[in-house]
């Protein structure tokens, strides 16, 4: 799936080099399926992850957007300037700010601001943004060799660009690219995902942490045992909690607490059971004291290597169970839930 997605890119990358779009990274594999502990197989999505950086003569800016008291993510609007390339060498090009607009016309493509194809007002676009991608994707993949033994089918698209693969008679691999930028220098992304439940405005995106957290499972891998178990205890016990109300995110993270925690040495083989016991009790009692830690806002002990921005770690830690302090019944329920479990 990812040499796949890094065709599509480098595609990309070629079409559009002679116009001012954004400007397509590397792809990044996130989420469950590249993490290694994806259950129900027949429902995985292989997502990746697609940085998008500005084009030549152009700048982004994020902007925090006031969530009216709503502290369950940080959602940011990615303000797209001009500036000013009359003092860049080599001169490629003409001056988006400084040259005459006829000359413009005549001698450049339109700048990102001006197509709209990205954009609404001066604001870079998800919705726009994910139906290029779309398009892209359609119209790219006849020039892909793996068109040859691969079918491709396109899936409905909001904030993302969904597809199918299908070879011969297997079952179908499902695709999502992701996209977004980055903050700073760090591994914290500003994201087209969505808040679920939620309406979401098309020049809204969300902070994304999946970039992080493939970082903080790859460092967990490189001082584990062979033999180690943690993906297979995250893998278990995401699996029992389909039909409680408790998310696999909110066990992700519980069991990202416990690697910090609990010495990697002690997720070898012979621990399996002790520490599935561990990972339980752990979100038992986080459940009854209605507070589990959002993992990497104001968390001290994080990895060196994992980049955050410089106010991650001195923020106020986010409460994931935030609701269940404002929802007696809620609370009582999700206690009665995971008592059954």
């Amino acid at each position: 799936v990812k040499s796949i997605v890094q065709a599509f890119v480098l595609v990309f990358q070629n079409i559009t080099s002679e116009g001012f779009q954004p400007v397509l990274k590397s792809p990044i594999e996130v989420g469950s399926a590249f993490e290694g502990w994806s259950h129900h197989e027949e429902d995985i999505v292989y997502r990746l992850f697609v940085p998008l950086s500005p084009p030549n003569g152009h700048t982004f800016h994020l902007e925090l957007v006031d969530t009216e008291g709503e502290k369950m993510e940080r959602n940011f609007r990615i303000h797209v300037k001009l500036m000013c390339t009359c003092a860049s060498e080599p001169q490629e090009m003409l001056c988006f700010l400084h040259h005459p607009e006829e000359e413009l016309r005549r001698n450049q493509k339109p700048s990102l601001l001006e197509s709209q194809v990205f954009c609404t007002g001066s604001y870079l676009d998800v919705n726009k943004t994910a139906r290029w991608f779309y398009q892209l994707v359609r119209a790219s993949w006849v020039i892909l060799p793996q068109s040859a033994i691969w079918r491709l089918k396109m899936l409905p698209f909001d904030r993302s660009c969904k597809f199918q693969m299908k070879r011969n008679n297997a079952s179908p691999l499902t695709v999502e690219l992701m996209f977004g930028v980055q903050q700073g220098k760090s591994n914290i992304f500003v994201g087209n995902q969505s808040a679920e439940g939620i309406f979401t405005p098309s020049t809204t995106w969300l902070e994304t942490y999946a970039v992080a957290e493939i970082k903080f499972f790859s460092h967990i891998a490189e001082k584990a045992h062979r033999d180690s178990f943690h993906l297979k205890c995250l893998q278990i016990c995401s699996c029992s909690l389909v039909g409680t109300g408790v998310s696999s995110y909110i066990m992700k993270t519980a069991v990202m607490h416990l690697l910090t925690i609990i010495s990697i040495s002690r997720w070898r083989r012979k621990y399996f059971l002790l520490r599935l016991q561990d990972i339980m009790r752990f979100l038992h009692s986080c459940l009854e004291d209605k507070c589990l830690n959002h993992f990497f806002l104001g968390n001290k002990n994080l990895p060196a290597e994992i980049k955050l921005p410089l106010d991650f770690p001195m923020a106020e830690p986010l409460n994931l169970f935030q609701h269940l302090e404002q929802d007696p019944d809620a609370h009582a329920e999700a206690l009665r839930n995971f008592r059954v479990l």
